[in-house]
């Protein structure tokens, strides 16, 4: 008995196909690196002052110029809409591959002064662009405290914890060394509470972890660009595969990181299953 034959596919209808996957394709490719996501996150830290408890952080970080609706509306009324008690950025706000639209750092700085207290520290990008230092000064004008390789005092009620930033080690290269920092901030206090804010993820465990901060947030990472499964992302920003190190927390040495998976993307990368990302941090006292 013959078996009936298949119907051929024409041509043309097999090109219609190609092209609604390719666009079905292209549309979640540009939903995954426009979208902002908003992640919430306790911080359980023992040693965390009283007054302190319920403290909320919105961390920001790797914009790479990117725009969240125009002047970044969207990005500030998702930060609006957190209650953040301090905003923090860390690090490559701007691309070394591209400049900033007219009014970029202003208006993003003057938005996000006007929502809660701001603080930055330099990235890598920051360094390989010329302007470095221009880019500080505008934060400072819009209003956002710049740590450069320094600390400020925060205070809440009878409580107090420091706040404290390194440049970028791109940055200048006679400039305070994190240790530096850290023996200064002992210095003024016998056994401080303080949080580091400092950009490079990949420094946490051989360098960073060792300085005692009970907190350090940090970025870099890109949450590993593409996020699959039971991986830490698949590519790191340093062409290498399979990094750690690039999303959330890790514990060593008795410190805690967060790493901010960022918001943009530089040069010829793109995020999958890795939205932008604002991160919440809300702090505890607990174990």
């Amino acid at each position: 008995m013959a078996r009936p034959r298949r119907k051929k596919t024409s041509p043309l209808r097999r090109l219609i196909g190609a092209l609604a996957a390719l666009a079905l394709l292209s549309a979640f490719l540009w939903w995954s690196n426009t979208s902002l996501q908003v992640d919430t996150f306790t911080c359980n830290l023992p040693r965390l002052p009283a007054d302190f408890e319920g403290f909320t952080i919105v961390q920001l970080s790797d914009l790479h110029g990117a725009q969240f609706g125009e002047n970044n509306e969207k990005l500030l009324q998702t930060v609006a809409g957190a209650a953040p008690d301090l905003i923090v950025i860390t690090g490559d706000l701007l691309d070394q591959g591209r400049d900033p639209e007219a009014g970029y750092v202003d208006t993003l700085a003057k938005g996000l002064t006007a929502i809660a207290p701001t603080y930055f520290v330099t990235g890598n990008h920051e360094w390989a662009r010329p302007d470095a230092e221009a880019l500080k000064a505008q934060l400072r004008d819009g209003g956002v405290t710049v740590l450069s390789n320094g600390a400020d005092l925060l205070t809440r009620g009878d409580s107090s914890l420091v706040l404290a930033g390194i440049d970028d080690p791109n940055g200048y290269a006679d400039q305070k060394t994190p240790e530096e920092l850290r023996d200064e901030i002992y210095a003024g206090a016998e056994d401080p509470f303080w949080i580091l804010l400092a950009h490079r993820n990949t420094l946490f465990k051989k360098q960073y972890s060792l300085l005692g901060a009970d907190l350090v947030l940090s970025g870099h990472g890109h949450g590993g660009l593409v996020r699959l499964p039971f991986t830490d992302g698949l590519f790191s920003t340093d062409h290498t595969l399979f990094p750690s190190y690039t999303a959330g927390f890790y514990e060593a040495n008795g410190s805690t990181l967060f790493v901010s998976r960022g918001l943009g993307n530089s040069g010829y990368t793109f995020r999958l299953f890795n939205r932008p990302q604002v991160a919440v941090l809300t702090l505890h006292r607990g174990a």
